[in-house]
């Protein structure tokens, strides 16, 4: 089997974050996609072993940064390839909080996603959070989404095994 043939698959990158006005973290996310309309509903997947996805269980909300084509790659390394337990990621990056409270993520961010959690589905290494979206914005309407073919092929990006 040719696993190569994944990455022929259209994925975005995103931050997706979570916490409150005293803490919290994000993550480098790639799988984030609609899934009603009406309510308007997404899902995210984070691995089991990632600490948002603790706060996103806790705080019962989270939020979806849209990353732009020019993100620098300290964004990446930061939220990418670093714990939030160990690690303050949003001292590195402007953010605001939305109405539930969680951090969004402004820098280097073409729109963001807020949500409130409905569902935590066990996917084994993975857990698939669905959340109802409770508020959108367009912040620069001039700039690209990154894609995670573009990350890989023009940036010389990667993730960890």
């Amino acid at each position: 089997m040719n696993y190569e043939a994944l990455s022929k698959i259209s994925y975005g990158l995103y931050i997706v974050s979570s916490g409150n006005a005293d803490s919290g973290t994000g993550y480098i996310a790639n799988t984030v996609f609609q899934i009603t309309s009406t309510p308007a509903q997404f899902v995210v997947s984070c691995n089991k072993d990632n600490y948002t996805g603790d706060l996103i269980k806790k705080h019962n909300a989270f939020s979806v940064s849209v990353l732009e084509k020019d993100t620098p790659a300290e964004i990446f390394k930061v939220f990418g390839y670093k714990s939030g337990k160990d690690f303050e990621k949003f001292k590195h990056v402007d953010i605001k909080h939305g109405k539930t409270g969680v951090p969004i993520v402004l820098t280097s961010t073409v729109a963001y996603l807020e949500f409130t959690l409905e569902q935590a589905i066990d996917m084994g290494t993975h857990i698939m959070f669905v959340g109802k979206m409770i508020d959108a914005e367009i912040l620069d309407d001039n700039k690209n989404p990154i894609t995670y073919d573009y990350y890989r092929n023009e940036k010389n990006g990667s993730s960890p095994k």
